[in-house]
């Protein structure tokens, strides 16, 4: 079976889709994988502004346009497959299968129906792209009593683990996630709360552009003390792990409802990041105190405001980015898919019940044949 894995996702900020092509060694490790290529590919504006506002607790307006969208994504992630490959020069035989994350539309793993809800047809990508697809990869854990999420976590543990000190990689996209790599004793994970999908949100509302680059709207603004402190009273943030979150709770709505009015744009944006910092810095400190080392990934790398405030925040801890442990922090998470498509062909779990909750470690997702 060819060695090359290819990994496909778009977060929760739907900024673009992540495509990485990783080549794996021979058996089950992990040591001396290598990302071949990798690229992100963008959305067609109208598309990616319909899957935002539902990602935000917004309804399809109806099946037809469920059904619709779930092809559209599905095309969308079958040519960041396609255009990925050529840009490397390999064949779609050369690859043994993709792993498509899809896009999370609603995350709701509680209640008396847990589930959740990633789109992107995977038998679209399967045949468009002529290449074995494994998608909706989460829905299994949570039939299993778990959250479903983070899945990346089981990842991390086999590259990033080290037998000498307390680790812990935070992932920053739209919304935060850890992995707990101590030196010795189970791995744990677990959402931290927003992390750059208030931030996009806010500055695109309020400046137009998709994103706040290199933090330098926040950086104009002033930290308001009282509305940080509303903000960080969220119960969902004292819940204790195994828990994640995703758009549909962490929104605009949810901010505009603890503003008090009058409040400078720029503030809020510079309140926002610095939410983002402490709720991730709270929660390093409540589970896993000793940690040396934090390993950053995700577009909040790209925040050196971000980067700063979360290393004020935990004084003592060295923050850095997986770049520096040979991770591309844009593709860690597009390489776990990868990782977990060959899971699922080796009929090996993919989950850690430690993380998500689920009742025993399960094989992930649904396989769609070339």
């Amino acid at each position: 079976m060819p060695h090359l894995f290819l990994g496909l996702i778009s977060g929760t900020s739907a900024d673009g889709i992540d495509a990485a092509l990783v080549e794996f060694p021979d058996g089950p490790s992990t040591a001396g994988l290598r990302l071949v290529a990798a690229r992100t590919h963008p959305w067609e504006a109208a598309l990616r502004e319909r899957l935002v506002a539902i990602g935000q607790g917004g309804e399809p307006r109806s099946l037809n346009e469920l059904g619709r969208l779930d092809v559209q994504v599905g095309e969308a992630f079958a040519a960041a497959a396609r255009a990925l490959l050529e840009q490397a020069g390999i064949a779609p035989a050369q690859v043994a299968a993709i792993g498509s994350h899809g896009q999370t539309i609603r995350h709701r793993p509680h209640g008396e129906a847990p589930f959740t809800l990633q789109i992107g047809d995977g038998a679209v990508i399967a045949e468009r792209t002529g290449i074995t697809t494994v998608c909706d990869f989460r829905r299994r854990d949570v039939a299993a009593g778990g959250q479903g999420a983070p899945l990346v976590p089981a990842f991390h543990a086999a590259l990033l683990h080290a037998p000498d000190e307390d680790r812990a990689v935070l992932n920053l996209g739209g919304i935060g996630n850890y992995t707990l790599l101590p030196r010795a004793g189970a791995v744990r994970g677990f959402d931290t709360g927003p992390a750059n999908a208030l931030l996009d949100a806010w500055c695109q509302r309020h400046t137009g552009a998709a994103y706040d680059a290199g933090g330098a709207f926040a950086a104009s603004g002033t930290v308001d003390q009282a509305l940080l402190a509303r903000l960080r009273a969220e119960p969902w943030f004292a819940l204790p792990p195994p828990k994640s979150t995703g758009r549909e709770h962490f929104h605009l709505e949810w901010v505009q409802a603890r503003l008090r009015g009058g409040e400078a744009p720029a503030d809020v944006q510079a309140t926002l990041l610095e939410l983002s910092a402490a709720t991730a810095a709270d929660a390093l400190r409540a589970h896993q105190p000793g940690t040396a080392r934090v390993l950053v990934c995700g577009g909040g790398v790209r925040n050196p405001l971000l980067m700063a405030r979360l290393a004020a925040r935990l004084p003592g801890v060295v923050v850095e980015s997986t770049a520096v442990h040979g991770l591309d922090p844009d593709y860690v998470e597009a390489m776990a898919f990868a990782w977990l498509a060959r899971q699922t062909l080796a009929g090996l779990p993919g989950n850690l019940p430690a993380v998500t909750g689920a009742r025993g470690p399960r094989v992930l997702g649904v396989v769609h044949p070339a």
